[in-house]
């Protein structure tokens, strides 16, 4: 009986030992990984706020309709970056730090197993060791099932809400005024007063001959020149001579 007894207790010592050991290795690695995860996600937070900086100082050089909407895009995009800092210590304190707390509670569970093998109750023992696998065997699933709901839901918030920061920097985007900022810049290329100097460069590459004729020549709308006026009256002349000269002809 005292043989039975004793086999039992060492079956289930093997037992809490191999389910310590298992959480002990695969916990470890979760954690590692989540670990990295967070890490990850932290980096990509620094360079995205390093982003939002050259946004910014790229956007100060612009046409005005760019340059509101790239600052915008900028503002959204760094509030996502505030939720994004916001999951970080969500997930370190949700998800990793319980997984690291694993490491003590499978040094705790090894040291009093190991305590449970050296009593010489074999029957006490054993009657221990059965609520000890069964009370660390129900923790053990109840703690994955939080720790995994816990890093679903802060995924889900923060998602949902970059859902919601990207749909307004998308539509800030495209409210940009292509049109409106071409006719900024094309005005850019050309002064306000390019116009004045431009006529001020023509007229001073005439030769002199054309500024004396245009001085002369100067016409107005629904006015003849007063060239073609001179030059008409001077053909009127002629052939009034022409006439006088036909009738002292027939005179003679």
């Amino acid at each position: 009986m005292l043989r039975r007894s004793l086999e039992s207790r060492d079956a289930q010592t093997r037992q809490l030992q191999d389910a310590v050991t298992n959480v002990e290795k695969h916990f470890g690695e979760l954690c590692q990984i989540f670990a990295a995860y967070v890490r990850k996600t932290a980096r990509l937070r620094d360079k995205a706020d390093l982003l939002v900086n050259e946004i910014n100082v790229y956007a100060s050089t612009e046409t005005p309709n760019l340059k509101q909407g790239l600052k915008n895009f900028a503002d959204e995009f760094a509030k996502l970056q505030d939720y994004r800092q916001a999951e970080v210590e969500r997930l370190e304190a949700k998800v990793v730090e319980p997984l690291k707390a694993y490491g003590t509670i499978v040094k705790m569970k090894r040291a009093e197993t190991e305590l449970q093998r050296a009593t010489m109750d074999a029957t006490r023992t054993t009657r221990h060791l059965e609520e000890t696998i069964d009370n660390f065997e129900k923790q053990k699933i109840k703690d994955i099932k939080n720790i995994f709901s816990e890093f679903i839901t802060i995924e889900m918030l923060f998602h949902g809400k970059a859902l919601e920061v990207y749909t307004a920097a998308y539509q800030n985007i495209q409210k940009i005024d292509e049109d409106e900022d071409l006719e900024v810049f094309r005005n850019s290329l050309y002064p306000p007063d390019y116009s004045s100097r431009l006529d001020i460069v023509r007229a001073n590459s005439k030769s002199p001959l054309q500024r004396s004729l245009s001085a002369k020549c100067v016409s107005g709308t629904g006015q003849i020149s007063t060239c073609r006026l001179k030059k008409d009256q001077q053909a009127d002349d002629d052939d009034k001579d022409d006439e006088d000269l036909d009738i002292t002809e027939d005179e003679n």
